[in-house]
Formats: C-alpha cells, structure tokens, sequence
C-alpha cells in the first residue's frame, strides 16, 4: 500500500504519515521503529500533507472530503491508484487526533502547510485567487482560520514553504527565475 508524507515530530519519538493502508488516504501515527500505529483520520476523502506544531501538540495537513457524485468520483480513481486533488482545504487537529477542525474555506488547491515559529499562525500555498491555474502564492492564516494575508506575489508557482529551526528564515520552491517545469529553491529572512 501506499504510504508518503512522513513528518517526525519535534521531539523525535513520533511520526505522523499519510497511507492508504485501509484503502483511503488518512493520516496515522506511529513511533519511529513503526511500531504502535493509531490512526488519526477516519472520514472518507484525502488527508494529507502533515506536519506538527513546534511544540508537538498539534498538526496542520490539508484535505478534501467529497459528497455525492464527487465522492464516487473519488473513490472510482481510488481503485485505479489515481487521485485528483483538485480542492483542498487546511485542517488542523490535536497531535493525538483530538479536535479536527477545518481552517480555510477557499476553494482552490491549498497544500503545503507549516506553523510559524510561534505555532500561531499557518504559512501554506494555494491558488485560490484563480483555482484552475498554476499560479501558487503563500499566504499566512491564523490557526483559528482568521486572517488571510498574502506572502508572495508573483505570477510563478510558489509552494511548500518552511521555517529554519530559529526561525528567522523561510524557504520555498519557486518558478521564478526558472526554465519551465523547474522549480528552484528561494531563502528569504522572517521578519514577523
């Protein structure tokens, strides 16, 4: 089955992956030599991407939930190992599975998430402003959902930002300055 997006937690005693070992995209936790698996997410639809809080208390991901024909839709790619993420949303939820809650409503594709230094704030990429395209920017929500404010402007994808461990800096993959289909990796300092 397949399994990706390993995340170690802060304290280094835990990982959070996501796996479609019981036959959907969900979210598990386990110890490091893989042993005490939990799941963590249990409905239907993609969960994704996650990664903890400096403080290990908590994980942002990104998900999708569909209803109806998108589900069946959904679940029809599932069985030829395809998936089509198209609509993403940011979720957040205690780092034991506790209290899953939904913090963007944008529409669009919104991935890559990260706490900021401060676990405070989220800094993520989407293409909400124009969902079709590949134009990604970063953005910054607090981690209640509230105040959405953009970090980039750029009419090249811009994606899977991170926080140094001090974090006074932040890097990111980029097309700018880039031949086309290539992505290069861009440092800027964090000035909060």
């Amino acid at each position: 089955f397949y399994t990706a997006a390993c995340t170690l937690s802060p304290h280094g005693k835990t990982i959070v992956v996501k796996s479609l070992k019981d036959g959907d995209f969900d979210l598990y936790m386990m110890e490091v030599d893989g042993t005490n698996i939990k799941k963590l997410t249990h409905q239907t639809g993609y969960d994704g991407g996650p990664f903890f809080s400096h403080d290990g208390k908590k994980i942002v991901y990104r998900a999708w939930h569909p209803t109806d024909t998108a589900l069946t839709n959904y679940q029809g790619l599932l069985k030829q190992k395809l998936v089509r993420p198209n609509r993403m949303e940011l979720w957040i939820m205690n780092a034991d599975g506790s209290n899953q809650h939904q913090i963007t409503n944008l529409g669009g594709a919104n991935f890559g998430p990260f706490f900021t230094p401060d676990d405070k704030q989220i800094i993520f990429s989407s293409n909400y402003k124009s969902p079709r395209s590949r134009n990604f920017e970063l953005y910054l929500i607090d981690d209640d959902g509230g105040h959405l404010e953009a970090v980039t402007n750029h009419p090249e994808f811009d994606g899977f930002p991170m926080f140094s461990p001090d974090g006074k800096q932040l890097v990111w993959a980029s097309g700018r300055s880039s031949k086309p289909g290539e992505l290069n990796l861009f440092l800027a300092d964090w000035k909060p």
